[in-house]
């Protein structure tokens, strides 16, 4: 079963060293192109290669991280997904600059972490992706803690839990045992609308939970 990666920023990359680390093939993804991604895919070793969104996208298993302000562009303008799996890492949050007055909004309680939370009018983000991908089978996974401990699966003697959420009982299982295959303890939170808001990064109940499976 073939993987891609749409996104090579700081999350997108730790999935992929997570994945090359347990063997798993997969091909990533950047807006720059294939021949930006050279340093990282060399880091990664032979089972990571570069492609083309476009490559990425072909994939039975995609995996969506980047940038908030950019689903709705890149996904959208992408061939239709045909039931193949998504999986959906990102979360609702916009970088902001350092010297901008949103860097020093007293009612922004992310504003030391340079992110600030998006207003979905009462949705929560991975409704709006399955809008966007409606003929794909949408997980949410891979989005609640640190990109960085995505490198590490095993902590504390033990195995990271990450959590998965989604509609489709068969996507479920095939994102479950991928999770697995790189290491960690996948758990399931449930339906997309059930899962999908109690782990999703600024403020789902989950986020940042940094729970480890001994």
């Amino acid at each position: 079963m073939s993987i891609g990666i749409i996104g090579a920023g700081a999350l997108g990359s730790n999935i992929a060293r997570a994945f090359a680390k347990a063997g798993i093939p997969a091909v990533i993804s950047n807006s720059r192109g294939p021949e930006s991604l050279a340093g990282l895919v060399k880091e990664l070793g032979p089972t990571v290669r570069a492609g083309t969104t476009e490559e990425a996208a072909k994939a039975d298993i995609v995996v969506v991280a980047i940038r908030w302000v950019d689903v709705k562009r890149v996904l959208g303008g992408l061939p239709a997904w045909n039931g193949r799996i998504v999986v959906d890492a990102t979360n609702p949050v916009e970088w902001i600059a350092p010297d901008s007055p949103d860097a020093k909004d007293p009612t922004n309680p992310l504003a030391a972490y340079g992110i600030k939370a998006v207003d979905l009018g009462g949705r929560h983000s991975s409704s709006l992706v399955r809008e966007i991908v409606r003929d794909a089978h949408l997980v949410k996974a891979l989005n609640h803690l640190d990109a960085r401990a995505l490198v590490e699966p095993e902590a504390a003697g033990g195995r990271r839990a990450l959590f998965y959420s989604g509609d489709d009982a068969g996507a479920k299982t095939t994102v479950r045992s991928l999770l697995e295959k790189a290491g960690f303890a996948a758990v399931d939170l449930g339906a997309l609308d059930v899962g999908g808001p109690l782990a999703s990064l600024p403020f789902g109940p989950l986020s940042g939970a940094g729970f480890v499976k001994i």
